[in-house]
């Protein structure tokens, strides 16, 4: 991920991101609102989403111009609104080691604040990108509901199924990494074949990147994770690999947190959820289009497993 980002042509394009970022968050006419949302964009995270767009689009050979620029911001707005309505329907404290924005300014004003980005985004989409990157945007707000709604419907329920819960976090979490690659496909003119195969890339990396965020959730230290280990499951959240787990061990406990946490660390939860992502890197190398660029094509080829491997070296480092 870091050859990603550090890659000379996408970080200088992130850095324009960032600037958009900045604008399109502080543009209300309420200085609460604007404060607010500055403290989400600037929480951290490391700008997955639009380095995906800036990739995308060198990978068809374009410099991303100011309409790519605007659309990666743009999801990234999208992206930090949704962590928004994540804290309050967690009733999260703390995210990345700080407070969480309802903590500190309360349910009403933070859902307010999380509202605001999310449609920022789309009128930034509609009056400076397009109308077909809107409409990409829109529908994918409109996954993340149901994704989340999903989900929610599942709480405190040990007998989801896994079809469930892949079917969940393809719209909360993979919706929005097949977005980030679908809207610069579509700047750059792409075919309807390239724009499909960017899309299903996309879609892939951003389950691996969400099952391997809920396995870390059960095998992670809370000082690691910037939040309480075992998070998830403390929420009633039942995730693919504690579902994966437990229908392969029957025997693991689900009515106590720390039991099932310690019961997990007897079992195969770490190879065997990294070997069902491997199987989605998989699939994702085999959607990518041709792409020209050597090094954005070895980045993009090599994201997925390099990702995997980064968390693999985490789970066999804390395993030692």
């Amino acid at each position: 991920m870091d050859e990603l980002l550090n890659t000379p042509a996408i970080a200088h394009g992130l850095r324009r991101v960032e600037t958009r970022i900045r604008r399109l968050a502080g543009s209300s006419a309420l200085p609460g609102i604007n404060t607010g949302a500055d403290r989400i964009i600037t929480a951290g995270g490391k700008r997955l989403r639009p380095a995906l767009t800036l990739a995308t689009s060198l990978a068809f050979g374009r410099t991303p111009d100011r309409r790519v620029i605007t659309a990666a911001a743009c999801v990234e707005l999208i992206h930090a609104g949704s962590l928004v309505h994540d804290d309050l329907m967690d009733h999260a404290t703390q995210r990345r080691g700080a407070r969480t924005l309802n903590a500190e300014l309360g349910e009403g004003k933070a859902l307010v604040i999380g509202d605001f980005m999310l449609a920022r985004a789309g009128l930034a989409a509609i009056t400076s990108v397009s109308r077909p990157v809107a409409e990409v945007l829109a529908a994918t707000v409109v996954e993340l509901a149901e994704g989340q709604y999903l989900e929610t419907t599942d709480l405190h329920n040990p007998h989801r199924t896994t079809e469930s819960a892949l079917r969940s976090i393809t719209g909360k979490t993979a919706a929005l990494f097949r977005a980030s690659c679908l809207v610069a496909a579509i700047c750059a003119r792409a075919s309807a074949e390239e724009r499909a195969r960017m899309a299903a890339y996309g879609e892939r990396f951003g389950l691996i990147f969400q099952i391997l965020d809920d396995l870390l959730d059960l095998t992670a230290p809370a000082q690691a994770l910037g939040k309480p280990a075992g998070n998830d499951l403390r929420q009633g959240l039942y995730t693919l690999p504690l579902l994966t787990a437990m229908a392969k061990d029957p025997s693991i406990p689900h009515d106590d947190v720390e039991a099932t946490l310690a019961a997990l660390r007897q079992t195969s939860i770490v190879p065997d959820t990294l070997e069902y992502c491997r199987g989605l890197a998989s699939d994702a190398l085999a959607a990518l289009p041709v792409i020209h660029d050597r090094e954005i094509a070895t980045i993009m080829y090599g994201l997925p497993t390099a990702y995997i491997d980064h968390v693999e070296l985490q789970t066999l480092t804390r395993a030692s």
